[in-house]
């Protein structure tokens, strides 16, 4: 708990970026208990712009645009934590045993994260999303492979270097199983670099998600989410711009905010910028 004060008294970028997700965070989960329902269709008030009654405005169906925005930001989040943890665990398991090793292993599993990392990854995204089909689980799952090959980059990274180190010789002088040099000794000592890349990969998963759900490709109506709501209410932006601004607004402090705190995260982990500061 200490280190985490101290890092966030000497990071005023991941100290807002923290405050602002976790102002999100409690709007998200308790917000939604006092407004309508995101699907409560009401004509009488459709287009309506931010007023007491509704602070954001209302669509083309007459839907409260406050209660979509906090109720998508339960999936959005939702959808962040699930893509990094299963990137994260995949592409670490693979990561670290390319590493550790070597070989005809390391060779076959490294040129598959090359071939996976050779295509833009929202091209790549769009382009799995479109062949499992449009729905949120199938988004999840084709944004979650291409970030998995990210982690197994750093994870092998770290493998490699940490490997080198004479307490991992010891261990192996001491006799242990490989295994557990693997996980009590590699993994341990290389979480820093990878908490940087899962920080940074949520605002990549978010955004990704997003923009598979701007293209249809992603979450369905009337299902409330940030992107298929933006594509929903862009031919309004026009004349009601309330309704296409706030889930697109929500996606960006929310992106910037997971990005603040990895930037940190990367500074603080870095010896030589953290001894500067």
């Amino acid at each position: 708990m200490s280190d985490l004060k101290r890092f966030l008294a000497n990071n005023t970028l991941a100290l807002v970026g923290t405050i602002v997700l976790t102002v999100l965070l409690l709007a998200v989960l308790v917000g939604p208990f006092f407004l309508p329902s995101p699907l409560a269709i009401n004509m009488a008030d459709k287009l309506q712009p931010p007023s007491l009654s509704h602070w954001l405005g209302t669509d083309n169906f007459g839907r409260d645009m406050l209660s979509r925005v906090l109720n998508g930001g339960r999936y959005t989040l939702a959808i962040g934590v699930f893509v990094v943890a299963a990137a994260f665990v995949v592409g670490v398991f693979f990561g670290l045993v390319a590493g550790f090793a070597g070989g005809i292993v390391d060779t076959v599993i490294m040129r598959i994260v090359d071939a996976i990392l050779s295509f833009p990854t929202l091209v790549l995204a769009i382009a799995l999303a479109a062949a499992f089909g449009p729905s949120l689980q199938n988004a999840m799952i084709a944004v979650a492979i291409t970030l998995a090959p990210q982690f197994a980059r750093v994870a092998r990274a770290q493998s490699l270097g940490v490997s080198s180190r004479l307490y991992v010789e010891a261990a192996y002088a001491l006799g242990l199983p490989r295994g557990r040099i693997l996980n009590h000794y590699i993994l341990v000592n290389s979480i820093g670099p990878l908490l940087v890349q899962a920080s940074l990969a949520f605002g990549s998963a978010i955004l990704q998600t997003s923009a598979l759900g701007f293209l249809g490709l992603g979450a369905q109506p009337p299902m409330p989410e940030w992107g298929a709501d933006v594509s929903a209410n862009l031919s309004f932006v026009r004349s009601s711009p309330w309704t296409a601004l706030g889930p697109g607004f929500a996606i960006l402090i929310t992106v910037l905010s997971f990005n603040l705190i990895g930037d940190s995260l990367a500074d603080w982990f870095n010896p030589r910028r953290r001894s500067a500061a």
